[in-house]
């Protein structure tokens, strides 16, 4: 969560501070590179061979690995985070490096503000212009987190500029402590014990007071230093000699504590039982990582400095290049099985199909909006439908997100046996309607926005011009945003402009004559953070598949508003709901296995897969059939 992350931040801005001026000197950087980079190096190295046995396409891991190297792993993952398509951060093995990115960014900024304000310097004014020059630049980074994380969640939560008032904090405590002052006795005078109690219950706070949490627990971090004495519990709790080792070894605790929880979940799993041994590996690589490379770094390496640094600049560049060539060979680590599917990851979705019984291809790209640069594109019935479209006995067009595209094998008995044609398009990203708002993560880059409002004031339009009586329009898309876990103001919100999309739709394709059928919500198979190879049986995987879905009560609990929102429309003879969640899930547990043993998803994104849209295939030809 955002807010476990300050309490680092915050203590690592008083210590970059508490350090002795010689720091500012041409060593201040050598000194950064041997105290981070010789475990930062074994770390990636050791965790990305392990996640290459495990996992056979660990692009993304690696490449934030890489990036963590030279202290940009939060940019990367910035960017990531505005992919449509971005994958579980559970799964990335380094995720948590952007963290450090921030800080290795900090690293160049802070000698010079200490030396330009003079602080640096001991000019007898240095220390003051210091507190203001950080104060000021914490009160603007501050303000900026606050407003950037109503709009950009990812850039308020990865970038330097928007986490720099947590270091500052720090900062501004250590030079507070050098001059006693009444609020310093104020802070000294609370119990450290209740300051303590404030930041455990801050934990405990929900997600959407994320920012609050935040600034609350850097605020009672701080409070908590400026408070310790002597004499009090929580004193004697902070300076035993367990809690003190804890802290040496914090560094390598903070990179190896995430590769086991991750590589756990591509393995045994997470579980009650197996937690006391997943803290024990935990601290066992820490206290090594610390005694055999942290403390032995001191002594082994060169006086000269310029050569420390082309060590670790070296040292990094070679894992580096071996973790790129990892990225370039597939599978070459992988000692699990494959996912037995016809198709498999997002790409796949755009793969050509063909019928050639009746000699027609949907030629899969020329019939998508993939982000914003393909405004103007146009999709062509020719290019995406399958079956004759001039004389068909009835014509289906098909409009929806990503999820639309997976379909493309669904409608063979509706086209070769019943006479169709069916017309199948997608826009990345889209809204189930032109009324709700295209708003997300990812549009947060306007990666898609643009390509939304294109394909429902454009492509949809043109292409039901060429409809005719009788025939059907079909939406598809990944309902699971309005089937959120906890109910909001929000969400109900997008279900009321739901319905009246489906409503204003429905009236004007009624009025040509045209139906319209809607693709109800599935099972929420995003939720397990799942790749289909870990759907299948792996020797690495001996207590069953770590993709653990929502159960049938609770999936169908969730999407109950939506459902009355379908059903309703559906009673009013406004649209027929095609509702294939049984076949997802028909026992009470949701798994990411069909009653046949095929896999139900090609992707962590729950797209499905061909094998699970053919077996879908009768309950939208029934429907699309009727009368």
């Amino acid at each position: 969560p955002a807010f476990l992350t300050p309490v680092h931040p915050a203590i690592e801005g008083l210590r970059f501070f508490s350090l002795d001026i010689t720091t500012l000197k041409v060593g201040f950087y050598t000194r950064r590179i041997k105290r981070l980079i010789p475990a930062l190096v074994l770390f990636v190295l050791i965790i990305s061979v392990l996640i290459g046995l495990f996992n056979p396409s660990p692009v993304l891991s690696l490449n934030t690995g890489i990036t963590s190297l030279f202290g940009l792993s939060n940019l990367y993952l910035l960017e990531q985070s505005t992919d449509y398509f971005a994958a579980s951060t559970e799964l990335n093995v380094f995720t948590h490096t952007w963290s450090l990115g921030v800080e290795e960014q900090f690293y160049f900024l802070y000698p010079f503000l200490v030396w330009l304000t003079g602080f640096g310097r001991q000019t007898s004014k240095g220390a003051r212009n210091l507190f203001w020059v950080i104060g000021a630049l914490s009160i603007t980074s501050l303000i900026a987190f606050v407003y950037i994380y109503q709009t950009n969640q990812p850039a308020a939560y990865f970038l330097m500029p928007t986490r720099l008032w947590e270091l500052g904090a720090g900062c501004l405590l250590f030079l507070g402590l050098k001059h006693s002052n009444r609020l310093l006795r104020l802070l000294e005078s609370i119990p450290p014990l209740m300051i303590t109690a404030a930041i455990v219950a801050v934990l405990f706070m929900p997600i959407q007071m994320a920012v609050q949490a935040t600034i609350a627990v850097v605020v009672f971090t701080v409070c908590l230093i400026a408070s310790f004495r002597s004499g009090t519990a929580v004193y004697d709790l902070f300076t035993h000699p367990k809690v003190v080792y804890v802290g040496l070894i914090s560094y390598s605790l903070y990179l190896w504590h995430w590769g086991v929880l991750c590589l756990s979940r591509w393995t045994i799993g997470i579980h009650w039982w197996s937690i006391p041994f997943q803290i024990a590996l935990m601290l066992l690589l820490s206290i090594t990582s610390y005694r055999y490379v942290e403390i032995f770094r001191h002594s082994h390496w060169s006086a000269v400095r310029w050569k420390s640094i082309g060590y670790g600049v070296g040292a990094s560049a070679s894992v580096a290049v071996l973790l790129f060539a990892l990225v370039n060979i597939p599978n070459f680590l992988y000692t699990g099985r494959g996912p037995s599917l016809v198709a498999v990851g997002v790409p796949s979705l755009t793969n050509t199909y063909s019928l050639k019984q009746v000699n027609s291809i949907w030629e899969g790209e020329k019939c998508i909006l993939s982000d914003n640069s393909e405004v103007g594109k146009k999709i062509f019935v020719e290019d995406c439908t399958l079956g004759n479209f001039s004389n068909a006995k009835k014509r289906v067009l098909v409009f929806g997100n990503s999820f639309s595209a997976a379909f493309a094998q669904a409608f063979d008995d509706l086209v070769l046996s019943d006479g169709y044609s069916v017309t199948i398009t997608s826009s990345w990203g889209a809204s189930p309607v032109k009324e709700i708002p295209n708003k997300g993560t990812w549009d947060k880059a306007n990666n898609y926005y643009k390509a939304n409002n294109y394909y429902w004031d454009s492509v949809v339009p043109s292409l039901i011009s060429r409809l005719r009586p009788g025939d059907w329009v079909f939406l598809i898309n990944d309902m699971a945003g309005l089937s959120p876990q906890r109910r909001t103001s929000k969400t109900d919100e997008m279900l009321a402009q739901l319905e009246s999309g489906l409503e204003s739709l429905s009236s004007k394709l009624s009025a040509r004559g045209i139906r319209l059928a809607v693709l109800h919500g599935n099972p929420f198979a995003r939720e397990a953070h799942c790749q289909p190879v870990s759907a299948e049986k792996q020797w690495f995987a001996p207590f069953g598949s770590p993709c653990k879905l929502p159960n049938r009560s609770e999936s169908l609990l969730r999407r109950d508003n939506l459902n009355k929102v379908l059903v309703s429309l559906e009673a009013e003879r406004k649209l027929r709901v095609v509702d294939i969640f049984d076949v997802f899930c028909p026992e009470e547990q949701c798994t990411y296995m069909a009653k046949n043993g095929q896999i139900l998803y090609r992707d962590e994104f729950s797209h499905l897969s061909v094998e699970s849209v053919r077996l879908s295939s009768p309950i939208i030809r029934k429907v699309l059939t009727s009368s």
